[in-house]
């Protein structure tokens, strides 16, 4: 494993005080995955925590504010890196924080890697000697990308169920039968999980999944599905067969999240955009549970699901209040949920003025947003791809660059400081003045600040504020 520089001073100096330090973690699961490690954590066998201390003393000032875990936080040329002494873990209480953790430097290292959740992130590597240390069959799980639980311990730590969910989503992993069945034995621990760890798990999920849907199976195989009430009503709701070959809602869901994360607009976006995308896609259907029906469509009995995006925005609310999202976040979801079927009652095509009104109705969410979680729609009726979908949504995304209005709402050109300069003090009716200037602006009148000038003095002569002082006198 390639490791910068000053880390690897910090490895040397350890192994020449008597210790034997060993990366652990993600990091080793991340390169032998082929990947490039980000977080370093090093685990160090063979000393104390003042002979740690000591050891790293002199490449800088040391944190010791993890010190009754046995942990010691070092910043070097800007990077941060955990160097920790083995620990037991004992289990007192209910919960994910219902743990006493102890540094114990007696530990032996295959005691200290049975602690670690699955066997993928329990393999150790010992970076002086260039050698794996696998003690639980990770390399082979890795492999076969199999994510199975390390130790009986498991069940003691209700996060890491969710903690398989975002993982078998971002690694494309399958949950082994046995951690499946083990899991489902704690299923009713899940309300003693603080939010904002459950919140932190759908976080990875959204922001970093390759596999999206591969979560979603991974809640049902567990019977954890039930604790997102919105998505588990999906599963089993029929669509119709010619326009969903598919399968249900639930199905249709993973295939529409598995088509996101390979557009563009996610795989380029911010992971704020990458939440925002996710989350929408997983509820722009949660509606379908609560308006499906049969009714007769071109001359027969069909599945339908009438006004299913305006019932999900509610829905997609309460689902991501739930999970601990933040306010801005369910700000601009919602309206990505409510809207994602506007291409479908346009005909013959997009005007601007159409355009411009939605880009200000669904803000603060962008219009790329809403071409992507439209077009993940559309992709997620496998093997259907309507070409009529391709051609309506491919208007709107010409209309929107065309405008400018992908990534942000219009802006009024007409402000108060323009009316002021037309001689008017301010008053009561600069709002109702200013917002008919704004309409008139989505409508297509001006598109310039003097064209709105202009177009405000007509306005003015022709509507002359009533309530307020006359215009002020030239100066």
């Amino acid at each position: 494993m390639k490791l910068p520089p000053p880390l690897l001073a910090t490895l040397t100096a350890l192994r020449s005080a008597g210790g034997r330090p060993r990366l652990v973690g993600g990091c080793v699961r991340d390169w032998l995955l082929g990947l490039e490690p980000k977080d370093f954590d090093v685990e160090v066998y063979g000393l104390d925590y003042e002979a740690m201390g000591r050891a790293l003393a002199p490449f800088g000032s040391t944190d010791l504010v993890g010190r009754s875990f046995g942990v010691l936080k070092i910043r070097l040329e800007g990077s941060e890196y955990d160097f920790s002494l083995p620990r037991r873990e004992s289990k007192i209480g209910a919960g994910h924080r219902g743990f006493v953790i102890a540094p114990d430097p007696e530990l032996t290292e295959t005691e200290a890697a049975a602690r670690r959740d699955f066997t993928v992130n329990a393999i150790a590597y010992d970076p002086l000697a260039d050698r794996l240390l696998d003690f639980h069959g990770g390399i082979d799980d890795l492999k076969n990308k199999i994510l199975r639980h390390t130790s009986a311990a498991f069940a003691e730590d209700p996060l890491r169920v969710l903690r398989a969910f975002q993982l078998a989503a971002r690694f494309e992993f399958t949950l082994a039968p046995a951690t499946a069945a083990l899991s489902r034995t704690i299923s009713d621990t899940y309300p003693e999980l603080p939010v904002e760890r459950v919140w932190g798990e759908w976080d990875k999920w959204a922001t970093k999944a390759i596999k999206p849907s591969q979560g979603l199976r991974v809640l049902k195989q567990t019977g954890w599905l039930r604790h997102f009430p919105e998505i588990a009503t999906l599963d089993g709701v029929p669509q119709e067969p010619e326009w969903h070959p598919e399968g249900d809602v639930f199905i249709h869901t993973g295939h529409c999240l598995d088509a996101l994360v390979g557009l563009a607009t996610w795989r380029n976006g911010t992971p704020r955009t990458r939440r925002i995308l996710s989350l929408s896609v997983l509820g722009h259907d949660f509606g379908k549970a609560h308006t499906t029906k049969q009714a007769e469509r071109r001359g027969k009995l069909r599945w339908t699901s009438p006004e299913h995006e305006a019932a999900g925005g509610p829905l997609a609310e309460t689902f991501l209040q739930r999970i601990g999202a933040p306010l801005d976040l369910i700000e601009s979801v919602r309206p990505l949920v409510v809207n994602h079927l506007l291409h479908h009652d346009q005909q013959p095509a997009f005007r601007d003025t159409t355009v411009r009104r939605l880009a200000r109705k669904i803000s603060p969410a962008t219009l790329d947003e809403l071409l992507a979680v439209m077009e993940s729609d559309h992709l997620g009726r496998p093997p259907l791809i309507p070409q009529e979908t391709v051609r309506r949504i491919s208007q709107l995304r010409t209309a929107a660059q065309r405008l400018a209005l992908e990534h942000e709402a219009p802006k009024a050109l007409v402000l108060g400081r323009h009316l002021i300069a037309l001689g008017y003090a301010p008053g009561p009716q600069f709002k109702k003045t200013l917002d008919a200037a704004f309409e008139s602006q989505l409508d297509g009148a001006f598109s310039d600040e003097a064209g709105g000038v202009e177009w405000m003095s007509n306005y003015l002569r022709a509507h002359p504020p009533t309530n307020s002082p006359a215009p002020l006198a030239p100066s």
